[in-house]
């Protein structure tokens, strides 16, 4: 009889999911037809239930030998009491706090000479290339002997100056004689610092034929040759230039999509997984939150400073998992064996009554699901045994076993 119903609940089963299957390539309306007929499976669950309950009692009754061919064979596992942690898991890349691209100060101009290569360790202020200078060479050597004739004239004037002054000292000459050389001082002072200010400018300009490294770090791009042209416009092309990165400070930089700004702050703790480098999860926490939401990707910004290590490379993808939830000593149970009626979310755990064991439901409420388990915030205490293989097809009271 146990046999004939199981297969008529199954033939049942069979023909409701192909129809089921079918409606679901119909119109959105008809959902609720599905849903209908879901709940309506489930009652005939439960009923069928109870009438297997009902006839093997019976049977028992009459047979007390065919008490141990009814019993259910059913696998077991004890409830552990344990932390429960929920993670929200994104993807995000690697990327350097200390990263900088070579640039002249200046215009530019032509590569003379380039003095590190692919991999070469630099400090900041290094010099990394020297671009041609004989122009800006040309115009300080210009500047300092348009400084060295005005010193010249400068002293000339001076010595007239003080000639003519003596002079008047003695009421010999006349007193414009003395005004107008010290005119001629003074004008020659203003030129010299002119001049001089102007062998600055032009030493300066000079310099900047000289490009030095603006962080320490390693050099992570080389693109550039000997004879080329070099400037800031070429320097920041992608794929141009040179580019330093300094990997001792390394962040992870991911985009959290907006339904989850209530639960994403700065401060939260994060696990960030690379398979590439075998190890465990790198413990952080978040350091920025961006403050607004990109419209095109309804996302914002979160970053996370990660520990200097040579297998963690700019650029390289990991996982961002950033704990939202957390509770202690709590009972979890595996995703799978939670199931539903019309009412409740339940499962089945094993207890002893009498001389026998039996399969019994507990209602249950759950929290958050993570890693396969769900948490169970009421309903089970901790050390029950948990029905993990068989629940599907046991019922409220039927005999289990597990040989």
């Amino acid at each position: 009889m146990r046999n004939i119903l199981k297969i008529s609940f199954a033939a049942m089963i069979v023909v409701s999911l192909a129809a089921c299957g079918g409606s679901a390539k119909d119109e959105k309306g008809k959902t609720g037809d599905m849903k209908a007929k879901l709940e309506k499976l489930k009652k005939q669950k439960n009923d069928l239930d109870a009438d297997i309950k009902k006839l093997e009692d019976e049977i028992v009754k009459a047979d007390p030998t065919a008490a141990q061919q009814v019993k259910k064979l059913v696998s077991v596992d004890t409830l552990r009491i344990a932390d429960f942690s929920h993670f929200i898991e994104l993807q995000g890349k690697i990327d350097a706090d200390g990263m900088a691209y070579v640039s002249p100060s200046g215009q530019g101009g032509q590569v003379k000479a380039v003095f590190v290569k692919l991999g070469s360790k630099v400090n900041k202020g290094q010099l990394i290339v020297k671009l041609d200078d004989a122009m800006a060479r040309q115009g300080v050597i210009a500047a300092q002997q348009q400084t060295g004739v005005l010193k010249a004239r400068l002293a000339q004037a001076q010595t007239v100056y003080e000639r003519y002054q003596n002079l008047w000292k003695q009421n010999i000459g006349a007193e414009i004689q003395v005004i107008n050389a010290k005119a001629d001082v003074d004008a020659l002072q203003s030129q010299l610092k002119a001049a001089q200010a102007s062998v600055g400018v032009a030493q300066e300009q000079a310099n900047m034929s000289n490009v030095y490294a603006g962080i320490s770090g390693v050099i992570d791009e080389m693109n550039l040759d000997v004879g080329e042209f070099f400037s800031p416009q070429n320097a920041a092309q992608p794929g141009a230039g040179i580019r330093i990165v300094n990997s001792s400070n390394l962040k992870i930089v991911t985009n959290v999509p907006d339904n989850y700004i209530a639960k994403v702050k700065k401060g939260a703790s994060v696990e960030v997984v690379v398979p590439e480098t075998g190890k465990p999860a790198y413990k952080s926490t978040i350091s920025v939150v961006s403050a607004s939401i990109d419209p095109k990707t309804r996302s914002f910004v979160t970053e996370a400073k990660l520990p200097s290590d040579p297998w963690l490379k700019p650029n390289q993808i990991a996982t961002m998992k950033i704990l939202d939830y957390s509770a202690k000593a709590a009972v979890a149970v595996p995703v799978n064996v939670v199931q539903s009626d019309e009412k409740n979310k339940y499962v089945y755990v094993m207890e002893k009554a009498a001389d026998k064991m039996i399969a019994r439901k507990k209602v249950v409420i759950v929290g958050e699901a993570y890693n396969g388990l769900i948490e169970i915030k009421s309903g089970l205490t901790g050390g029950e045994l948990i029905i993990t293989e068989g629940y599907q097809t046991v019922y409220d009271g039927q005999s289990v076993t597990t040989n």
